[in-house]
């Protein structure tokens, strides 16, 4: 009679062991909603009609930094640091002045070095007055990097590069220039890209609402 009672128990324990387990649930993915679409902002700092580069065929902007060689882009760089170091404002102004003359002074060789390069790579490539031609892209050069409509941006770019600069070793100054000046030119070809967007009335999604937040007061918890 035990044995018989003890048998019959192990075999609903196993019974029970042996119950399929339920059934998944399946729950339906949340869809987000589709984005709300609006024509593209006007970007700060723009007006209506105002000129900006063409794009080239390869999609960027046609900028005075574009097919540059590397005592060009030596020469470039300290271009856009000089007209830093003389707009730019703020709190930090008098360090990037003395910074950028730190770097005037420890890169002497190599800067005289670039420019000297530079003018000869006019001198053989361009026909007729080539210092003319020179000086024509040196000041299409300075007032591009003068533009305020970026200027922003572009300041703090040259700030964190006038920073990393100190103390540079020589042989690191082309890889460096090349390295640092699409970061100085970024902020314009930004806007120029935003700026291209609104002119051509692009529609862009509209900036989502932030979710609320959710107070709650501890005290009247208890």
């Amino acid at each position: 009679m035990h044995r018989y009672a003890l048998s019959a128990f192990a075999l609903a324990l196993l019974a029970g062991c042996g119950k399929a387990p339920p059934p998944a649930v399946a729950v339906a993915p949340t869809v987000p909603p589709p984005p709300v679409l609006i024509p593209a902002p006007m970007p700060a700092g723009a007006r209506a009609g105002m000129m900006i580069p063409p794009r080239r065929t390869d999609g960027t902007w046609a900028t005075p930094n574009r097919d540059l060689s590397a005592a060009g882009t030596i020469w470039h760089l300290r271009a856009a640091l000089n007209v830093a170091a003389l707009a730019c404002r703020g709190p930090r102004e008098a360090t990037m002045v003395a910074q950028y003359n730190a770097l005037l002074a420890e890169q002497k060789t190599g800067l005289a070095a670039a420019e000297a390069t530079l003018a000869n790579e006019f001198r053989a490539t361009v026909s007729g007055d080539w210092r003319d031609r020179y000086d024509d892209d040196m000041t299409r050069l300075y007032n591009f990097f003068a533009q305020d409509m970026a200027r922003d941006g572009f300041c703090r770019a040259a700030e964190a590069t006038l920073t990393d600069a100190q103390g540079l070793p020589a042989e690191r100054l082309a890889p460096f220039a090349a390295e640092r000046l699409p970061g100085l030119e970024r902020p314009f070809t930004d806007f120029f890209t935003a700026y291209d967007r609104w002119r051509s009335g692009m529609l862009v999604p509209a900036p989502r609402a932030a979710p609320p937040v959710l107070r709650v007061d501890i005290a009247a918890l208890g």
